[in-house]
């Protein structure tokens, strides 16, 4: 799926839990929306976090 249709469906459920919940629930489906992204990204290989969650395995710990 292209970025641009992503962030379209994106904005699209942001603003409906914005006009049908609150400003918390909004605050709550963007968080998620990041996550998801970060995890779309790493799963795509674009992101790399091996440095982050330790996946350097080839140093000996002694």
């Amino acid at each position: 799926m292209r970025a641009a249709a992503l962030g379209l469906i994106t904005g699209l459920i942001a603003g409906l839990a914005l006009a049908f919940g609150g400003f918390s629930e909004f605050l709550i489906v963007l968080v998620f929306g990041a996550v998801g992204l970060v995890v779309g990204k790493v799963v795509d290989g674009d992101l790399d976090i091996t440095r982050y969650v330790g996946g350097d395995r080839r140093r000996s710990r002694r």
